[in-house]
């Protein structure tokens, strides 16, 4: 049987932290905690669960997650959020292949809760990540803050049963907040890359954003809750590319 790593990464987590760590204490052999110099009980609360805690610079969040994957002691690797926690199946599945792994890596749905309510439209469910791999199998990529784990040489792969339950956002405010967020660490990434958006895309590609989501993707069988997911997506996409414009 494999030795596993449970990695995550952690910014003022008090709220959320104890609920990730529980949920994975069953299959873990070590949960190293990586966090941002955090202001709040998140610390406190880490040590007394008994992980591995250090604490590191926040150059991004790809960079770190490189970091703490690299700085794991065992070479397989499971990797959270802090918002996140593994359903009852999940484990269940994780702890099989522990006893026989035979990919690279494993792939594995996120069903969103929002607000208290599971959301499966607006295109966020299923919502597939790979989280489960061998340490040097691949690496964290995409554009802060929307980073993703690929795997080497393009290989495929796996695929487990259950979901990493990921509790987005407790209130509408706390959802604005985000989004405000988001949109300024995406738009220096365009900012860095000298990518200046033309003044047709701060209409075109808001209204793409929300049409795709609350239409296409069903968002609008969520009522209420379909029309603010899809809207704050629109406005952050509007954001993202109005900041950038500005440079």
């Amino acid at each position: 049987m494999v030795k596993l790593s449970v990695v995550i990464i952690t910014l003022n987590e008090e709220n959320v932290i104890e609920r990730c760590i529980d949920s994975v204490q069953a299959i873990a052999d070590e949960i190293f905690v990586v966090d941002s110099f955090s202001t709040d009980r998140t610390k406190e609360i880490c040590e007394a669960k008994g992980v591995k805690f250090i604490e590191n610079k926040f150059e991004g969040h790809i960079q770190q997650k490189n970091y703490a994957a690299a700085n794991a002691t065992y070479e397989h690797i499971l990797s959270l959020d802090a918002d996140e926690a593994l359903s009852s199946i999940l484990r269940k599945s994780i702890s099989k292949i522990k006893e026989n792994w035979t990919e690279e890596g494993y792939a594995m749905n996120r069903l969103n809760n929002y607000c208290g309510t599971w959301i499966r439209t607006c295109g966020w469910y299923p919502d597939r990540k790979i989280r489960l791999f061998k340490k040097d199998a691949g690496t964290w990529g995409g554009d802060n803050p929307h980073d993703f784990y690929e795997l080497y040489n393009n290989k495929k792969a796996g695929f487990l049963k259950g979901d990493i339950l990921h509790f987005t956002y407790a209130t509408v405010e706390a959802h604005k907040i985000q989004v405000k967020r988001f949109a300024e660490i995406a738009a220096r990434v365009l900012i860095e890359k000298g990518k200046k958006p033309s003044p047709i895309k701060l209409i075109i590609n808001p209204l793409s954003k929300f049409i795709g989501m609350y239409f296409f993707k069903l968002g609008f069988t969520d009522g209420l809750i379909g029309f603010r997911i899809s809207y704050q997506a629109a406005k952050s996409t509007y954001h993202k590319y109005a900041i950038a414009r500005k440079g």
